[in-house]
């Protein structure tokens, strides 16, 4: 792959609206966090599973991107309660999603964020499930394939920015994009 190739996406990335820092992962990083997000639960011992993160990085490039609250929302939840058969329980709600669920009768707000359906039941081994998230602004147009985001894990987000020695600021968040070449 040529190096415009490899940069044309990166380019993209840090022209996005509160993008604070944009870097390729490397494979020893990802290692580290690959083992963090292995042991990661809810409360309540719930299980996680970062679906969206493992994707990632199966990826050919992952892009970590460091961003601030004027980032674009992601376009779908990266959040979302499955009961042990499988069927959704809850999940992510955004302001462009709130109103979809403000006036059923069939869910809980868990917070501003999240909705409940408490008429699916689970019995035990229920699961939050970080699904991958599209990242429409990498595609085939820019040389990119199979692209998806994904959030890491908090103590996968503080491995990282030790490794890179970036400063642990709350008010800033972690995006994986993992994609493919054309």
């Amino acid at each position: 792959m040529s190096k415009e190739t490899f940069s044309k996406p990166m380019e993209i990335v840090k022209g996005l609206r509160g993008v604070v820092n944009a870097f390729y992962l490397d494979e020893e990083v990802l290692g580290q966090m690959r083992k963090e997000e292995e042991k990661v639960t809810a409360m309540g011992n719930i299980a996680v599973h970062n679906e969206g993160f493992n994707q990632a990085l199966s990826r050919d490039h992952v892009i970590a991107i460091v961003k601030d609250p004027r980032f674009r929302p992601p376009p779908e939840p990266t959040v979302v309660l499955i009961s042990n058969a499988g069927e959704v329980m809850g999940l992510e709600v955004f302001p462009f999603t709130a109103k979809e669920y403000l006036e059923r009768e069939d869910v809980v707000w868990l917070s501003d964020a999240f909705v409940l359906f408490p008429d699916v039941k689970g019995s035990g081994g229920e699961r939050f499930i970080m699904p991958p998230v599209s990242f429409p602004e990498l595609n085939e147009s820019n040389g990119c394939k199979d692209v998806i985001s994904c959030s890491p894990a908090p103590t996968c987000d503080l491995i990282m920015r030790k490794y890179y020695d970036l400063q642990d600021d709350p008010k800033l968040a972690s995006v994986l994009v993992g994609y493919n070449d054309l």
